[in-house]
């Protein structure tokens, strides 16, 4: 296995995030994410969550502003789209995809995994794919009750430090997810470390992704 440090000095710096829901980035990169802002002090990042309410709203720009508090140039966006019926609103969605193309060039992107079984998850990706024809596009994973884990070939070693912190976030700022029998600590924590067992992660703990194509 090749190890690359993908955002070393006079590496990519311009990172755009996109979620479905409020906590979909934190769930699936938000590992990967501490541990970039750690290494780069440069990095710009603009979020974008696309499904919410007032009260979910309010919780994603909470939580974006802990995971972000070390980056000096962000712009986090969160819209009011209805969860579970993005697809309905496609045409809207996909106007603001181009609104963000026009504004912001990445050098990196990280978004939702192809064959997520979600279907708001589904459209972020394929309007990614749409939107973005010649950037890294990175796929992550949200575990959930439709079993739809794939076989990810690109791989983000965490720190138990970095996991710990994650977790300890995730579960700080989405109060309202409390009740659901998916978010927990021990969830987060089972999928970190099979997927640093596939890597063989120094610390054991892993986030992994999904690469369709790279050019070195």
């Amino acid at each position: 296995m090749q190890r690359l440090s993908l955002f070393a000095e006079g590496g990519p710096r311009r990172l755009l995030v996109l979620g479905a829901h409020c906590d979909d980035i934190e769930i699936g990169c938000g590992g990967t994410l501490l541990r970039l802002f750690n290494e780069r002090a440069d990095l710009e990042v603009r979020w974008v969550v696309f499904c919410s309410t007032p009260e979910r709203a309010e919780e994603a720009h909470a939580s974006a502003r802990a995971f972000l508090r070390h980056v000096a140039k962000t712009d986090v966006l969160v819209r009011d789209h209805r969860d579970g019926f993005l697809p309905h609103s496609g045409g809207a969605v996909k106007d603001e995809f181009e609104v963000l193309k026009r504004e912001y060039s990445p050098d990196v992107i990280l978004t939702h995994y192809r064959h997520d079984l979600h279907q708001d998850h589904r459209l972020i990706s394929e309007l990614t794919w749409n939107t973005w024809r010649n950037h890294l596009i990175l796929e992550y994973e949200v575990p959930k009750y439709d079993g739809d884990l794939g076989v990810p070939n690109f791989f983000s070693s965490l720190s138990a430090a970095t996991l710990d912190k994650k977790i300890a976030l995730l579960l700080e700022h989405f109060p309202s997810q409390a009740g659901k029998h998916w978010f927990s600590g021990d969830l987060f924590r089972a999928l970190a470390r099979i997927r640093g067992m596939e890597c063989a992660a120094p610390d054991g703990f892993a986030e992994a992704f999904y690469c369709r194509k790279a050019i070195f």
